[in-house]
């Protein structure tokens, strides 16, 4: 096995055990993107000198205290382009932006700075993380289909082995979805979770910034290091743990491989002595789809119109709609999207009282779209963002295409210690790439 194969749990074992260097995987990570790179378009930007330099400075802080100082120690990291790294570009996919420079790394990037790690580039993303432009990356399994987005680069980058571990962010369905198309992990934290200073916004009540790995312990390693709380290194008991399969009130959007996939986990889980319901969600949330659109293109308004106001003429259409077009929202409107929201979160809480341990629903509505004029339909992630709550992705099948197809575990606010482990337990079951 090469170094860039290795999960980043895989490689922080062996970086700490000194089988492994983190030059070595660097150079290794760095390898292989030159290897793909012509055919995935993952990357705007990679400093390849710098991620070097910061490897073998990573290597002399190791050998000088006796082992890494955190999990995240030499581990190569990369950068949604809508976050700011000090020294690189943070271009937003945008025309208007191609020379900004920003003086500091956003809060999120100082954190895994302060933990070790090396920041190997910038991923490519969706204009904005919102819509005109769409990212130039490729499906890595399969060139003629999407990977998804906003956060497409990353999710390429980590499926085509670049990097193990990649920032991404979620406003609607921007992190999990292409998770479920690459056949990745991936963690939406609890919103305001992790500080969002230092990178692009779009609808501040739903922006959410999470991370894509290869291995629930990938994920894990990284929530440990943003201090979520409660979160630890305990495995569920399969033996003692519920999970109830939700079709979700937007099952008629869904592919029938989607709905499979989900079977298919809960057959599994079944036979592996977990406890499998089948659950409903409370009455009203069959709207919230609605509400997180108003919320979404309300704040969405607010964000754009300086960038409308200043050149409306060369901005894509779908970004002055809504401040000028049919895509404003009423006052009235998103007040009572803010209300619903509100209320659907006490109520979905609620199902957790004498109910299951965690959900697990469709983490897309099935393969990932061909062609690359669409990122795919964000409907099974969307209204679970509006209500702040904490998912994660794990692969489970593939569909009629041989594309990967996921579910994404739940749970409520601040429910990252259970959703965690329960998915270290349950990963080994569900995933049999």
């Amino acid at each position: 096995m090469e170094p860039f194969e290795l999960s980043a749990a895989g490689a922080s074992r062996a970086i700490a055990d000194g089988s492994l260097t983190a030059e070595a995987l660097t150079r290794s990570c760095l390898e292989r993107i030159a290897a793909r790179e012509e055919a995935v378009k993952a990357w705007i930007y990679v400093d390849r000198r710098e991620a070097i330099a910061a490897a073998r400075e990573c290597d002399k802080e190791i050998a000088a205290t006796g082992g890494p100082k955190t999990p995240l120690h030499g581990i190569p990291i990369g950068v949604k382009d809508v976050i700011d790294v000090e020294g690189m570009p943070t271009t937003f996919n945008s025309a208007f932006y191609q020379d900004y420079a920003p003086a500091r790394d956003a809060e999120c990037v100082r954190v895994v700075r302060a933990c070790g790690a090396v920041i190997l580039g910038k991923t490519d993303t969706v204009e904005f993380a919102a819509g005109g432009r769409k990212a130039l990356t490729r499906h890595p399994m399969n060139p003629d289909y999407s990977p998804g987005g906003s956060s497409s680069g990353s999710a390429a980058a980590v499926g085509d082995w670049h990097v193990p571990i990649a920032f991404g962010t979620q406003t609607a369905g921007s992190l999990i979805r292409p998770a479920s198309y690459n056949g990745l992990y991936a963690l939406k934290p609890t919103h305001a979770s992790v500080a969002w200073p230092g990178a692009g916004q779009y609808a501040p009540s739903l922006d959410t910034i999470g991370w894509y790995g290869r291995s629930a312990e990938d994920v894990a390693m990284m929530a440990a290091a943003y201090r979520l709380r409660g979160v630890d290194d305990s495995v569920a008991d399969p033996a003692t743990l519920t999970v109830g399969l939700c079709t979700t009130p937007y099952a008629d959007r869904c592919e029938p491989s989607a709905l499979d996939t989900l079977k298919i986990a809960g057959d599994r889980l079944a036979a592996a002595g977990v406890t499998v319901t089948e659950v409903a969600l409370p009455d009203g949330f069959a709207e919230l789809s609605e509400m997180h659109r108003r919320v979404m293109l309300g704040e969405g308004m607010s964000h754009f119109l300086a960038e409308v106001l200043e050149r409306g003429d060369e901005l894509a259409a779908d970004f002055t709609s809504r401040v000028t077009g049919p895509d404003v929202i009423s006052a009235e409107a998103l007040r009572e999207a803010y209300d619903a929201a509100a209320d659907a979160r006490r109520r979905f809480e609620a199902m957790f009282d004498g109910g299951p341990d965690i959900i697990m629903a469709p983490a897309s509505p099935g393969e990932a779209p061909k062609g690359l004029t669409s990122t795919g339909d964000f409907v099974m992630n969307a209204f679970w963002t509006l209500i702040h709550v904490p998912l994660l992705a794990i692969p489970v099948a593939t569909g009629p295409a041989g594309l990967p197809i996921g579910v994404q575990i739940v749970a409520p606010r601040f429910g990252e210690p259970r959703l965690i482990a329960a998915a270290r337990a349950i990963s080994p079951i569900l995933d049999r790439a």
